[in-house]
């Protein structure tokens, strides 16, 4: 198995969609990264020469973000937000959508599953308690 950027890349693929297994890699990127490191975008991992597979880890690590780094730099700009306090950073901060969209219906997957309503327990009906009684010839 070829492992690029800490991923064990699937051998029975083909060498454009088995870079997308690469977190921040997607279709243009991957065959852009193909392009540049001259293997056909339809050849199967299994059959890529060390040479090919080096000239693809060697692209993908000195010219993009991926993986670790990535994830990493995007949690951090999120953390900015949040820390100054602007809009969009009270929205993630409250679990909300932050692109404008409309939380009066719809937002589920943002908002997470719906509280439901309280329903008020109506009083049973419970028998009097009965009055004491008197000892005989009191």
């Amino acid at each position: 198995m070829a492992r690029v950027a800490g991923v064990d890349l699937p051998r029975e693929k083909r060498g454009e969609v088995a870079i997308q297994y690469i977190y921040g890699i997607g279709k243009a990127m991957a065959l852009t990264i193909l392009k540049k490191a001259n293997v056909n975008q339809h050849k199967r991992v299994k059959d890529w020469s060390d040479d090919e597979t080096a000239k693809v880890r060697e692209i993908i690590e000195r010219e993009h973000k991926v993986e670790g780094d990535l994830r990493r730099e995007i949690s951090m700009n999120v953390k900015r937000l949040m820390d100054i306090g602007c809009y969009r950073g009270i929205r993630h901060r409250r679990g909300l959508p932050v692109r404008g969209q409309r939380t009066h219906t719809n937002a589920r997957t943002r908002k997470g599953p719906s509280k439901g309503v309280m329903v008020k327990k109506k009083p049973t009906a419970t028998p009097a308690p009965a009055a004491p009684k008197k000892a005989p010839g009191a």
